[in-house]
């Protein structure tokens, strides 16, 4: 099949689901706030409340049936298999969600930028050099909000280009850890210890304030203008 994907159209299809989840899908799945606060409403604090809901969803959507179902609902504006569209939207929703639960103003282009350069593994060690701030050091929702644009769009930048190789031709082949394609659907509903890696990920981001990159990741590093970028 000719794969008519660009740079710029993958960021458009990453823009249409981070929509998507932040607002839902109506009768399958509330808006992000909504499923927040339940889990805030329903445990002591965030930290019990991010752990409970990575657990739930990490085991509501390890089910093929799950996202074969969902396929049919994600609109994409470009053309991926819809399952493929059901993993990332997913695993989006599951961070943008954890994002709310610390507080992080999931409407601003900060935040949703920080939520695509998670999900695409893409590091944030230079940023946080570049703000000033030591590793150790909790990144607040204030300095999340002074993140220049320069800044915001060399990651968008990166973030394309990492899931534009995985979305294309040969990343559909060699999608390997993220997406396992057999017989044209997801193995087992999407890879397990991919999503795990991104929960992990997204709570050390989002409700610890650790914007550094994990230590215990398999990380090759590379600087692309001025920003450490991870390759997996």
């Amino acid at each position: 099949m000719e794969n008519p994907l660009t740079q710029e159209n993958v960021m458009q299809l990453l823009d249409k689901l981070y929509d998507q989840s932040i607002q839902g899908i109506p009768k399958v799945s509330p808006p992000v706030e909504l499923l927040a606060s339940d889990y805030l409403e329903k445990n002591k604090d965030i930290n019990s409340a991010a752990k409970s809901f990575i657990n739930y969803q990490i085991a509501k959507c390890t089910t093929s049936g799950f996202l074969t179902g969902l396929g049919g609902l994600v609109t994409l504006p470009v053309a991926i298999p819809a399952n493929i569209g059901s993993v990332v939207y997913v695993q989006m929703r599951m961070i943008s969600c954890l994002a709310y639960m610390g507080g992080y103003d999931v409407n601003s282009d900060q935040v949703q930028t920080l939520i695509y350069a998670c999900l695409a593994g893409v590091s944030l060690n230079q940023l946080v050099k570049q703000m000033g701030v030591q590793f150790g050091t909790k990144f607040t929702t204030a300095m999340v909000k002074k993140i220049p644009g320069t800044i915001l769009v060399k990651i968008n930048q990166r973030v394309g280009f990492r899931f534009l190789t995985k979305f294309g031709t040969k990343g559909l082949i060699n999608i390997g850890k993220a997406v396992p394609i057999i017989g044209g659907l997801i193995s087992g509903g999407f890879d397990f210890t991919e999503t795990k890696i991104i929960a992990k990920r997204a709570y050390k981001m989002f409700i610890e304030g650790d914007f550094s990159t994990s230590s215990d990741e398999d990380e090759d590093y590379e600087v692309i203008d001025g920003v450490e970028v991870v390759e997996s």
